[in-house]
């Protein structure tokens, strides 16, 4: 289709925008709406294909069922002489495929957030019953704001249209496949989990974690090698956040994440501190219990046989010779003992029988005979651990239910019903409650409040408050600002809020610190109402851990809420001999858009930990409108490693340590 062709005389196409195995999508511009659309044409070698038809009509169909911000929207569906065509929401910016290309590596963070988009769009096709079947980084859009689109339903199904009748053709792209798709299997839902676990691998690591000559060594791979890992790529990507590669992409189906909502809470708290030393995620061996039938004719065939044999089968008989010793001249005849009396042998007959039947009555007793067993404690346990606990009490577990929660982590049961200690029969049912994920809640806001009220409230409810002092008219001890967006959506267990709280508006006398420890120094600053900006050094009048200098020094006055600068000793500079390396490395902090449209920016607090800081002090507190790119300063000297932190309203997004000169940016 050429420029400036309007199609149904209203879609004037602008350029082509890519060519596809189905269907060339153009970007046009609606002349009634006045806006950029895409439009997606059916190819003309293909109009006339009735499977390739009902597929684009499935597309049409599929999208138009799917409404979701993170899913492109479908305008309109046509048909321009025997064209047919599809007009959607035009994403300006890129395939998700080059935009890992373009700005690997990618901040684990923006990974989070980018899958955490995706995720939720395919929860919502889910939802539906609709399963994409193609899930891969070349169908997901990013626009320039860095938001997730997901595209080309082609070849999504609904699960009702699923039948025996399907052909072995394997549909989607190789290197996302799910092994059952890849055997020729149908597609269900944990096969979309799987591509997602594929595109999360290639996010992390840059590449697809199977290569091959041709698709079906790659797609051999995919139900036959482990997936590699991602931390033998990088080291400092956390265990928890591999996990859930690793979940997502068991061989086994139903190894996997049960739904992508799940997937998608425990993506959420990957890098938060309570999941750090978290144990490899290694699925279990559940083994083919598939029910097998054998017909009824193969069945009678092998009674037939095994009767047949007992007919033909001669009868053993037992000899016993006896001889006459040494004298007698030929062993006495053989005696036969193949044939019993018929009495005898009725009698044994009918005593086994009567043993067997016996035995039968008292172990049907013992079987129906009602035991009782208690309820363990399986709270806090993985769904698999409660499992073998109930299993031990000779208990089964029943329903599964999903809730959120704040105080039992992901995957893990918050209760059992019937509850903990209750007496039961064995074989009881036991209904269990997991969690999936910390729940959401809205941050309030508490400026004007006391702050020794709202810590202890907000402490109570997981958050991790800090708090630094200013000079301010209001009272002391009242909240003057948050670093928390009031209204932000935000997981306490995962958000460290620090409130700017006022000191009050009066002098006090600042005391020498040197040769004083940082515990004693911190309590003497919450007395006083002053901020301690700790910095550390090598010192050789101060031994390790004990202050040798301050700014402004002791004997002075000094105002509430200001700032105290306090170097802490490393030990003598005499211990080492090394030169102190110096270097830069460079980060780039994401924005992303707040809740509130009063507080666009986003507030950032980055630590450093080297020769002279330290990670509990703020090295840069900045407020960032875009995706900014910021210069860090290392001084490290001898085997000493680095470590930075980025904290963005209150969620730790970045937290890489073992810094080294290596990692200087060039």
């Amino acid at each position: 289709m050429t420029p400036n062709y309007t199609l149904n005389g209203r879609y004037r196409i602008v350029r082509s925008l890519g060519e596809g195995g189905m269907a060339n999508v153009y970007l046009a511009h609606d002349l009634i709406l006045d806006r950029d659309v895409a439009v997606k044409l059916l190819r003309l070698d293909l109009r006339d294909d009735p499977k390739t038809i009902k597929r684009f009509q499935r597309e049409a169909l599929a999208t138009t069922e799917l409404v979701h911000p993170h899913i492109v929207s479908l305008y309109d569906v046509g048909e321009e002489n025997g064209m047919q065509y599809l007009v959607m929401e035009y994403i300006k910016g890129m395939d998700l495929k080059n935009y890992i290309k373009a700005n690997f590596p990618l901040p684990l963070q923006q990974v989070i957030d980018i899958m955490e988009q995706i995720l939720s769009a395919v929860a919502t096709a889910h939802a539906h019953n609709i399963i994409h079947r193609d899930l891969k980084p070349q169908n997901i859009l990013i626009d320039e704001q860095g938001n997730a689109k997901i595209t080309d339903f082609g070849i999504a199904v609904a699960m009702s249209e699923h039948n025996m009748t399907q052909t072995n053709t394997i549909l989607g792209s190789v290197h996302y496949l799910s092994p059952e798709q890849a055997r020729g299997s149908m597609a269900t839902k944990q096969s979309d989990i799987y591509s997602l676990g594929i595109i999360l691998y290639e996010m992390l690591t840059g590449s697809v974690p199977f290569k091959g000559e041709t698709a079906v060594s790659i797609a051999l791979k995919h139900f036959q090698n482990a997936i590699p890992s991602v931390r033998n790529f990088d080291a400092d990507i956390p265990q928890a956040l591999e996990n859930v590669v690793l979940e997502a992409t068991a061989k086994d189906p139903r190894e996997r994440y049960a739904r992508v909502e799940d997937m998608a809470a425990d993506l959420l708290t990957t890098l938060s501190n309570e999941r750090a030393g978290e144990k490899r995620f290694v699925p279990e061996d559940v083994g083919n219990d598939e029910t097998k039938i054998m017909p009824s004719e193969d069945i009678q065939a092998a009674i037939a046989a095994s009767r047949d044999k007992q007919a033909h089968q001669p009868t053993e008989e037992i000899t016993e010779t006896v001889t006459a010793g040494d004298t007698a001249e030929e062993p006495l005849p053989t005696r036969s003992w193949s044939k019993r009396h018929p009495l005898r042998r009725r009698l044994l007959f009918i005593g086994s029988v009567i043993v067997l039947l016996l035995v039968a009555v008292a172990v049907g007793w013992e079987l129906s005979r009602p035991q009782t067993t208690t309820v363990p404690n399986v709270t806090g346990l993985t769904r698999r651990a409660a499992t073998k606990a109930l299993t031990k009490k000779h208990l089964t577990v029943g329903k599964i239910s999903y809730a959120k929660s704040n105080q039992v982590a992901k995957s893990q049961v918050i209760q059992a019903t019937p509850n903990v200690k209750t007496k039961v029969q064995t074989q009881t049912k036991i209904n269990l409650t997991v969690s999936n994920g910390a729940k959401k809640t809205s941050f309030g806001s508490y400026t004007n409040k006391n702050y020794q009220d709202v810590q202890q409230k907000l402490k109570k409810a997981g958050y991790t408050v800090r708090r630094q002092y200013t000079t301010s008219s209001m009272a002391a001890g009242q909240i003057v600002s948050q670093d928390v967006v009031a209204g932000s959506l935000v997981l306490p267990t995962d958000t460290t809020v620090t409130f700017t709280v006022s000191g009050g508006n009066r002098y006090v006398a600042l005391k020498d610190l040197t040769g004083e420890s940082r515990s004693d120094i911190l309590d003497y600053a919450r007395t006083n109402s002053l901020n301690i900006d700790f910095k550390q050094g090598y010192s050789d009048d101060q031994k390790k851990g004990y202050s040798y200098e301050q700014t402004p020094d002791g004997g002075g006055n000094v105002r509430t809420g200001s700032t105290v600068t306090v170097n802490m000793s490393r030990g003598s500079n005499s211990n080492t001999s090394a030169t102190p390396q110096n270097f830069y490395v460079k980060i780039t902090v994401p924005y992303v858009s707040l809740l509130t449209s009063t507080a666009p920016a986003n507030d950032v607090k980055i630590y450093l930990y080297d020769d002279t800081h330290t990670l509990t002090t703020v090295y840069r507190d900045i407020a960032i409108t875009q995706s900014t790119r910021i210069s860090l300063p290392f001084q490290l000297t001898g085997n000493t490693k680095g470590r930075y932190r980025v904290v963005r309203n209150g969620i730790t997004i970045m937290d890489k340590s073992n810094i080294t000169s290596e990692n200087a940016t060039k």
